[in-house]
């Protein structure tokens, strides 16, 4: 069979809010110039918001500006932050609440939200259609059309492959999607993104790119505990055991849910260290477990974020395109939230482009970008908080906090010097005998759960015929190195229990097994492995997780 070919203006590659609101504005433009627009977003889910999952406490900045009436058309933003509390989680079982004077500014919530990304996500595809954008949930993009050194767009991932890579009966070509100019927005460690920086090399001269992982769970909680509006933030325990940095945040939404998650920054060195067991161990707090006792775990995630901030921020242009939202890195640490800057980020990317197009380019370098970056609040607020990541990668929560209260509370400035984290995450772990052991609770299926029940309830599925989506650029290296040095890690970083290190069939001694098929698509794999032997690629279109309300 031959690939059919489409072509339109503007390609979108990820249906996230950078994505969606780059869509949205696009449209405007064209709208209010009297200009005739094709613009597409197609996205890997089986449906708009599928794959999206993050805290969440929504700043509405990026919104306000690109729908004023928000309101009046049903955005899902329904619980304002209306408490704001931070504990230093000093061990299992005790806690100390830091006032509010001593808190960094940009950890104050007043004016926020408190909502499903993925319920927003969906809203903005319905506004994004409403304008005439073409929206293609199960379309994933797998790999990128260049020629003469420009992205001239993308092909969709082929359906009905077998694993043995075989053509079954059900097979069909992906589709060749062609663009004036290609917009990839696909989030953290999107795999063209990734692509992207190393082909054009966009992260010239940065430091290397900083993540974490995020894991949550959405619970039913008993109705005389339910607070909708609260918003609880911790540090300290139990990363603190493990030599890890991040945090917890648990908050109270609407129809007596809450959230419940932890943040583990991918630069831990323990290679015995599982961020899934951290945070199953983090319920067992008295600080947090008042809150989930008597209720049910409804939902469960995962999702690796970008986190490195303006140090780590690749060019985000490049000859027939824009790297944007978190695929490049807009996240704002400090504040906990990179929603409003995605959104922010989409946005700047459609007006540079819509522009482009009106002047008559092609495929050029849309060079305006930087500029129209630069003269943002979005680059002023990554610029202020430039210091904040690598500060707290160098000296820790308690000291990377005390620099950030003295810049946001004391200076109101950002300090004269910058701060650098010159090491990649892959690269920071110990050898496994130089790593103390940790022990973690058993699952008791009431607070704590175990990996496999946590990917049932995040409705993941994939076609279990059909290639395997986590490539091994040398199958021999999780056995030979990271297994001695390391203890394979892998056992331990992927929240979804897809790698096991187990005994041979033939009895010939250890092998690697990949368990695609519970894969979340987080994409920590590809971040932390400490060889850089894995690499995540799309699998057949509407894989993967399907979260409700997450």
């Amino acid at each position: 069979m031959e690939r059919e070919s489409m072509e339109v203006d503007v390609l979108i590659v990820g249906g996230g809010p950078a994505g969606l609101a780059a869509a949205c504005r696009t449209m405007q433009l064209a709208q209010e110039a009297g200009e005739e627009l094709t613009v597409c977003v197609v996205e890997k889910g089986s449906e708009i918001g599928a794959h999206i999952i993050a805290g969440t406490v929504f700043e509405p900045t990026a919104l306000n500006e690109l729908f004023p009436d928000w309101k009046d058309r049903g955005a899902p933003l329904n619980t304002p932050v209306t408490r704001d509390d931070i504990f230093l989680l000093r061990n299992e079982d005790k806690a100390t609440k830091i006032p509010n004077a001593f808190v960094p500014k940009n950890m104050h919530n007043e004016g926020n939200y408190i909502i499903s990304l993925g319920n927003l996500c969906r809203w903005l595809a319905e506004q994004a259609e409403a304008l005439g954008v073409e929206v293609y949930p199960g379309f994933p993009a797998s790999e990128m059309i260049i020629e003469d050194g420009q992205v001239k767009g993308i092909i969709t991932g082929d359906m009905g492959i077998a694993r043995d890579g075989s053509k079954k009966d059900s097979y069909m070509p992906g589709m060749e999607l062609r663009a004036k100019y290609t917009l990839f927005t696909e989030g953290t460690r999107g795999h063209l993104g990734k692509q992207l920086i190393n082909d054009f090399k966009l992260n010239e001269g940065k430091d290397p790119q900083h993540y974490g992982i995020g894991i949550k769970e959405l619970w039913d909680i008993d109705p005389e505990k339910h607070e909708p509006g609260l918003v609880i933030h911790t540090t300290g325990w139990p990363l603190n055991e493990s030599g890890s940095t991040g945090g917890s945040f648990l908050y109270h939404l609407e129809n007596g849910q809450a959230y419940v998650g932890l943040i583990t920054d991918l630069s831990y060195s323990n290679p015995h260290m599982s961020p899934f067991h951290e945070f199953q161990r983090l319920k067992l707090h008295p600080e947090i477990r008042k809150h989930l006792e008597g209720g049910k775990r409804v939902s469960y995630g995962a999702r690796a974020l970008t986190k490195g901030g303006l140090n780590s921020l690749p060019k985000m242009s490049f000859p027939g395109g824009l790297l944007l939202g978190c695929n490049a890195g807009t996240l704002n640490s400090s504040k906990i939230k990179g929603s409003h800057s995605a959104m922010k980020s989409g946005m700047l990317g459609a007006e540079a482009v819509f522009e482009a197009i009106k002047e008559g380019k092609t495929g050029e370098e849309i060079t305006s970008f930087q500029e129209r970056f630069e003269n943002s609040w979005l680059y002023k607020e990554l610029y202020n908080e430039r210091n904040f990541s690598p500060a707290m990668h160098k000296f820790g929560n308690v000291g990377g906090g005390a620099i950030a209260f003295i810049e946001q509370n004391i200076l109101g400035r950002p300090l004269p010097m910058t701060f650098h984290d010159t090491t990649p995450d892959y690269a920071t772990l110990k050898p496994a005998d130089q790593a103390k052991k940790i022990d973690y609770p058993k699952p008791d299926n009431s607070l704590i759960f175990d990996r496999l029940s946590s990917v049932f309830i995040s409705n993941t599925n994939h076609e279990e015929d059909q290639p395997i989506h986590l490539k091994l650029k040398d199958p021999s290296i999780p056995i030979e190195h990271n297994l001695p040095k390391y203890d394979e890690p892998a056992q331990r970083y992927c929240p979804a229990a897809v790698y096991e290190v187990v005994e041979a069939e033939d009895g010939s001694g250890k092998k690697f097994q990949i368990n695609a098929q519970n894969c979340v698509h987080c994409k920590t794999c590809d971040i932390k492995d400490p060889a850089q032997n894995i690499t995540w690629v799309t699998p057949e279109g509407g894989g993967g997780p399907n979260y409700p309300n997450m």
